[in-house]
């Protein structure tokens, strides 16, 4: 039997053309699918990343509230012109406690991966309430609002639980003390820092709008700028080699 006449097999009858796709479909499944439950975790564990604090989770609930994914993402790509424009490359290590992530796939605004500690508090102020006073070319909305309404806490702690649900690794101590963290990090006089410190390594704990000192409260602007100076800031890239410690 010549090959034709093996194919014509296959040509002329669809249910051995079925039945045969059907087969070499699940091949190609199994041999996608079965290393995966041989694999712990398909995320390399980095130092520094940690989870965000209740101050910077709430800043990040504005930020997805606020829809400023739909213009920014937060992948910086492998690619030569967006490493020398933002910094080093995304790892999936960085996003492992974003739920959901925020990597994007537009840029009406540039990519906010590394934003962390590349502008002061106060551009940042200024940035949300009269974006054209900082970058005169923008077409971003303003923001005044979250400078003026004051930030919500009351659920913090039961917003920590339900991330510790999802897999994040939140304890017990880091719900129960949420609140008092969110307050500590966003104010001068911090009581608590030591322990806040303890619990969320290299956070920023300063008055990031500078009115709370004045004003006693905190505004959602200064959870927003919290999250915002957090991001990128979690891997020390210096300490890496590319070609041998990060891919």
């Amino acid at each position: 039997m010549s090959l034709w006449e093996r194919h014509k097999i296959f040509e002329t009858n669809s249910l051995v053309l079925f039945f045969g796709a059907l087969v070499v479909i699940a091949i190609g499944g199994i041999v996608e699918i079965v290393p995966l439950f041989y694999l712990k975790n398909t995320i390399e564990t980095v130092d520094g990343v940690r989870p965000y604090t209740p101050l910077e989770l709430a800043g990040r609930n504005i930020y997805v509230r606020e829809g400023c994914y739909n213009c920014h993402s937060q992948m910086v790509r492998s690619l030569r012109d967006e490493v020398e424009r933002y910094g080093h490359y995304s790892l999936a290590a960085e996003s492992m406690y974003d739920r959901p992530f925020q990597w994007g796939s537009k840029r009406t605004g540039p990519d906010l991966a590394r934003v962390g500690g590349k502008y002061s508090d106060t551009w940042h102020l200024d940035h949300l309430n009269a974006p054209s006073s900082v970058v005169p070319s923008t077409v971003m909305p303003a923001y005044p609002w979250l400078a003026e309404t004051e930030l919500d806490i009351r659920y913090i702690g039961e917003d920590l639980i339900v991330q510790q649900t999802l897999g994040v690794p939140y304890t017990d101590e880091m719900i129960e003390t949420a609140r008092r963290d969110a307050v500590t990090q966003g104010t001068l006089d911090a009581l608590d820092s030591e322990g806040l410190l303890e619990r969320y390594p290299n956070a920023n704990i300063r008055d990031f709008t500078g009115t709370v000192a004045a004003t006693g409260r905190l505004t959602e602007a200064d959870a927003l700028i919290a999250y915002l100076q957090s991001l990128g800031t979690a891997i020390d890239f210096n300490l890496y080699d590319d070609s041998a410690n990060i891919r």
